[in-house]
C-alpha cells in the first residue's frame, strides 16, 4: 500500500510514550506525519531538531507534528527528553504504519542490502487527505520546506 496526493491518508493506531495515538486524533487539524529510521542517530536527531526549532511557526500555522519509527515508546521518551522535542513520537514496532505509507523499503549501505524506513514526510489536512509528500528526504532545509507547504493549506 502507499499514499496518493488528494486521497485519504491511511489510518493508523500506535503507542507514544504518553499514550495511544491515531490518525483520527488529528481530525480538524493539519498534520505533518514524518517517518524516520531510528531514535538518536545523527540524521534523525538533526531532522527532529529542525522540526523542534520551527515549532513556534508550525503552531502559529495550526499544524501538529508526529514522528514515527519502529523504536519503542520508551526509546521515544528518552529521545524526546534528551533533545527537548515538543511533539509526539509514535512507535510502530510491527511496521503496520510503515507499510501503509509505503516507507518500508530495501536500502543499501556499503554494498549490504537490508530493509528499513525510508525517511519520508506526509502533509495531511484536517479532513484526513494527503496534500503533499516528500520521499527520500534530505534533512537540511526539510522542516522549512514542509512548513511552507503547510502554510498554504
Amino acid at each position: 500500500m502507499t499514499t496518493e496526493i488528494g486521497k485519504p491518508a491511511p489510518d493508523f493506531t500506535m503507542d507514544c510514550d504518553d499514550g495511544p495515538v491515531r490518525l483520527g486524533d488529528y481530525r480538524g487539524k493539519t498534520l505533518v506525519l514524518y517517518f524516520y529510521p531510528k531514535d538518536d542517530t545523527s540524521g534523525c536527531t538533526s531532522q527532529a531538531k529542525g522540526f523542534r526549532d520551527a515549532m513556534a511557526a508550525y503552531r502559529a500555522a495550526g499544524v501538529e507534528i508526529l514522528g514515527v519509527s519502529k523504536d519503542s515508546a520508551a526509546s521515544h521518551a528518552k529521545f524526546r527528553a534528551k533533545h527537548d522535542l515538543p511533539f509526539r513520537l509514535g512507535s510502530d514496532p510491527e511496521g503496520a504504519a510503515c507499510e501503509a505509507y509505503g516507507v518500508w523499503k530495501e536500502k543499501s549501505m556499503y554494498g549490504r542490502k537490508y530493509m528499513g524506513i525510508e525517511r519520508s514526510t506526509f502533509l495531511i489536512d484536517g479532513t484526513g487527505m494527503v496534500r503533499a509528500e516528500w520521499r527520500k528526504v534530505k534533512v537540511t532545509g526539510h522542516a522549512e520546506a514542509v512548513l511552507k507547504a503547510a502554510q498554504t493549506l
